[in-house]
C-alpha cells in the first residue's frame, strides 16, 4: 500500500504545484497517522485524505482548483501563512524567541506532529521553524529527564505495598503507569519525541534501545503477583539506568540495590536527577529545576489542553 506521505506529495506535484506561480511552502504535518508514518490498510477507513497544507506569503490569496477526489481518496487543500498556522497550532510565534516557559508548554506529542510527516517545497522557511522545534534544547532536555526519574522512583515501593496488602490490582497499576514513564524516560534518553497514545508502544519498538528493553518492560506487565513484579521492575530500571550511562548523558551514575524507609520492597535507585542537575546551566532553566521537577503541559494536559490556555501554564511556571 502507498504511504500517506507517497499520496499526498503525489497530489501536491500533479495537482496542486503546478496550479502555482509564487513563492510558497507546501507540506503534510499536523494530525494523522499518515504523517508519522504509521498509517496501513485500516488507516483509510477515515479521515485518509490526499491532502496538502498550502503556505502563502502574508496578502496573499490562493484558492487551488482542487478535485472532490484524488486516486480515490478525498482531496483537501489547507492555506495558511507560517506565522498564523504555528500560531494556531502551538500558540507561539515563529519569529519570536523561543522561551524554557514555552517549551515546557508544548504538548510533547504536538511538537512532535509539526516537525514529522514531509516539506514537499519550501520558499518561505516553513522548514526553518521545525528544525528549531526539532527537539528540546540541552538544558531543557536534562530538566525533563530529572522528573522523568522522579516519576519513577518513589512509586517503586509503592507495587510491593499495594500487593503487600492484598491489592494485586493496586500493584499491577502502579507497575504499568512505571512502565510507561520508564519508556518515556528511553524516548528522552534516545532525543526522540515520544507520540500520543496510539502509537506510544509502537514508536518505542523503533527506538534504538527498544529491541533490546520491551521485553523486560513487558516481563513487568505480565507478572501475577507483587513479588515478580518488584523483581521485573528492578530489572527495568537498572536496564534503562544502564541505558542512560551508554549514551554518556552525564558522568557514570552507580545503581544500588535498597529499600525506603526499611520497608521489606527493594528498589534499584541511581542519582540520575542529582548527576543531571549538575549539568544544567541556562539560568531560566536552572530556576524551573530548583523547584521541584514536574516536567511539562503533559502532566496537566487534561485540564489545561487547548492552545489558548497556553497562557495560564506559563503563568504557572513563572507563579
Amino acid at each position: 500500500m502507498e504511504s500517506g506521505i507517497a499520496l499526498c506529495r503525489r497530489f501536491y506535484n500533479e495537482v496542486v504545484r503546478p496550479q502555482l506561480d509564487g513563492p510558497h511552502s507546501a507540506a503534510l504535518i499536523g494530525r494523522g497517522s499518515e504523517v508519522l508514518g504509521y498509517d496501513d490498510a485500516m488507516s483509510t477507513d477515515h479521515n485518509c485524505e490526499a491532502r496538502v497544507a498550502l503556505f502563502v506569503p502574508p496578502g496573499v490569496s490562493v484558492e487551488p482548483d482542487v478535485p472532490e477526489v484524488f486516486d480515490g481518496r478525498p482531496a483537501l487543500v489547507e492555506v495558511h501563512t507560517v506565522r498564523a498556522y504555528f500560531r494556531s497550532k502551538l500558540g507561539f510565534d515563529p519569529d519570536a524567541k523561543l522561551t524554557a516557559a514555552d517549551w515546557l508548554t508544548f504538548p510533547e506529542d504536538h511538537l512532535l506532529m509539526y516537525t514529522a510527516g514531509a516539506v514537499f517545497h519550501d520558499d518561505l522557511g516553513l522548514q526553518d521553524v521545525r528544525d528549531r522545534l526539532a527537539y528540546y534544547p540541552d538544558d531543557l532536555w536534562r530538566y525533563l529527564m530529572i522528573a522523568g526519574w522522579w516519576r519513577v522512583h518513589p512509586e517503586m515501593n509503592n507495587t510491593g505495598r499495594s500487593g503487600y496488602v492484598g491489592d494485586e490490582l493496586g500493584s499491577a497499576m502502579t507497575a504499568a503507569r512505571l512502565v510507561r514513564d520508564l519508556m518515556h524516560l528511553c524516548f528522552l534518553i534516545e532525543r526522540t519525541y515520544a507520540p500520543y497514545p496510539k502509537w506510544f508502544g509502537t514508536a518505542f519498538r523503533r527506538l534504538p534501545c527498544g529491541p533490546e528493553l520491551s521485553p523486560l518492560l513487558q516481563d513487568v506487565v505480565r507478572t501475577s503477583t507483587w513479588q515478580q513484579r518488584g523483581e521485573a521492575l528492578m530489572a527495568a530500571y537498572r536496564a534503562v539506568g544502564e541505558l542512560h550511562n551508554r549514551r554518556g548523558i552525564t558522568q557514570p551514575v552507580k545503581l544500588e540495590v535498597g529499600a525506603l524507609w526499611d520497608r521489606p520492597f527493594e528498589v534499584v535507585w541511581g542519582d540520575f536527577p542529582g548527576a543531571l542537575s549538575a549539568t544544567i546551566e541556562d539560568p531560566a532553566v536552572r530556576r524551573i529545576a530548583d523547584r521541584w521537577p514536574t516536567g511539562g503541559i503533559d502532566q496537566v494536559r487534561e485540564v489545561l489542553h487547548r492552545v489558548d490556555e497556553r497562557r495560564q501554564l506559563l503563568s504557572l511556571l513563572e507563579a
